[in-house]
């Protein structure tokens, strides 16, 4: 075969290859947005299959159903924040810039997530068994990032308080979407998200620091 073919072969490929991709990163957006409307249960393949512009069985070409698809979504969203939180240490210079920009990173996550956060609230026991053991092994090492930050700026600390005040701040800065969703009008128009971001962040660094 010539170069030319060859490299004729190698683009169809990925083209193909990139295809997939961009329908499973669509199914995945789909099944966040139907599981946080109707819950898991309320959630067909059909349903999954025709959000995201395809037939139900197409879906599983992905996915093997949707409970595995519910998987892949609180999986992946749960790597993202481990993988971003650990980014966040290797590129501060020191533990009070790292929780800082742990709190931003974090309301950030929430304010653009609220789907997935809502998922996690009431679908993680609708997972499998090997899904919810991975979930919650991702998560607990998330939090320990925030543990040592911690521990390193208040070394009086206990390891168990810094880590209740950690899952504190994430169940207050995870339960705004909800409200944001529900409650996003007062008497003054809507709330704007640079609003939310500010009093997010204002209120997790008390928290936190009691400063």
């Amino acid at each position: 075969m010539s170069s030319t073919g060859r490299n004729l072969m190698e683009q169809a490929t990925t083209s193909r290859i990139q295809a997939k991709a961009n329908r499973r990163s669509v199914l995945l957006k789909s099944a966040a947005t139907l599981f946080a409307q109707r819950g898991f249960s309320g959630v067909s393949i059909e349903d999954l299959g025709a959000a995201a512009g395809v037939s139900g069985p197409a879906v599983y070409r992905h996915f093997s159903g949707k409970q595995a698809l519910l998987g892949a979504l609180l999986i992946g969203i749960s790597e993202d924040l481990l993988a971003g939180g650990q980014a966040v240490l290797a590129s501060t210079p020191d533990a009070e810039a790292s929780l800082r920009a742990l709190v931003a990173f974090h309301v950030d996550f929430a304010l653009s997530q609220p789907d997935v956060i809502r998922v996690q609230d009431r679908d993680l026991d609708s997972l499998s068994d090997a899904d919810r053991l991975q979930v919650r092994s991702l998560q607990r090492a998330y939090v320990e990032l925030w543990v040592q930050v911690l521990g390193t700026m208040y070394p009086e600390r206990k390891d168990a308080v810094c880590r209740l005040q950690a899952q504190a701040v994430f169940g207050l800065i995870n339960s705004t979407p909800h409200s944001l969703r529900v409650h996003g009008r007062s008497a003054d128009g809507p709330t704007a998200p640079s609003t939310a971001r500010t009093v997010l962040e204002s209120m997790a660094w008390a928290a936190l620091t009691g400063s």
